[in-house]
């Protein structure tokens, strides 16, 4: 029997970057070798599942070979399922997740930007929750309130709560507890104001409700360049080059490195130095 490790791209806000985060965990594992299955939660958008697709059709046009996860699908019809009872939806995912771990080395799934029952029943299963946000007070809302006039932490908000119900969950079950990190995602290259506030309120939050910060990925265009071809930073090689390789993607490349290793996924950073 498998034991693989469940990860968990989590957060109730849309547009922080779960996705390309998802997909970029993914490529990074199985170039270092790792058998990795991949879940789709956002039934109505599905684009990790749309990624992958794309690689397969990208990869076989061009007589190209990359390693692919394993994709369980809830269903051939996503919004459908999205609007049928919750109950018909989670009982897809756990038949499919009892069979992705046992396959897998790992289980990465990508979830919706939403409370849903999907998602709070993936995070009670998750090993490490990586909760990607934008570096602003717009994103920390979610995480943590703040008191409008000294800016100090009040009290976690909505998603930590949930976060914290699963973990308890976890506990429960298995007896250990999920590993959660927060990343300060699409960092610009120039600092920001306010970027020591949010950084002061994410450290008083941290300590307070049991999470990890970590190295996010910047706003680069490489991430979202590759997007069509199914491919990532992790897949260039000189037989895999969609688009002209520059000293900007070198630096990307190091950047998913360092991701992995706080990550504590850090073979990938080994496999790919070699």
């Amino acid at each position: 029997m498998s034991q693989a490790r469940v990860i968990v791209v989590g957060n109730e806000k849309g547009g922080a970057g779960k996705s390309t985060l998802a997909i970029h965990l993914t490529t990074g594992l199985l170039w270092a070798g790792k058998s990795v299955a991949v879940i789709d939660l956002d039934l109505r958008q599905q684009s990790m599942g749309r990624f992958f697709a794309n690689r397969r059709a990208w990869l076989s046009s061009n007589g190209a070979e990359a390693p692919m996860p394993l994709d369980y699908k809830l269903g051939e019809d996503g919004v459908q399922l999205a609007r049928a009872d919750p109950a018909e939806g989670v009982a897809r995912f756990e038949a499919a997740f009892a069979e992705a771990h046992r396959e897998a080395d790992f289980v990465v799934i990508d979830t919706p930007g939403g409370d849903t029952a999907l998602s709070r029943t993936a995070h009670a299963k998750a090993d490490l929750i990586v909760t990607p946000m934008n570096d602003s007070f717009v994103d920390f809302d979610l995480l943590g309130q703040v008191d409008p006039v000294t800016l100090e932490l009040v009290k976690p908000s909505i998603y930590s709560e949930t976060v914290w119900e699963s973990r308890k969950l976890k506990a429960a079950r298995e007896g250990k507890m999920t590993d959660w990190v927060v990343l300060r995602n699409r960092l610009a290259p120039t600092e920001a104001k306010n970027r020591k506030r949010v950084e002061d309120g994410m450290t008083a939050l941290a300590k307070r409700v049991g999470f990890r910060i970590g190295p996010g990925l910047r706003d680069r265009v490489i991430y979202r360049e590759l997007f069509p071809f199914g491919l990532t930073i992790a897949d260039l090689s000189p037989q895999i080059r969609p688009v002209a390789v520059s000293l900007a993607h070198v630096a990307a490349r190091q950047e998913l490195r360092s991701l992995m290793h706080a990550l504590k996924l850090g073979d990938y950073a080994e496999a790919a130095a070699a």
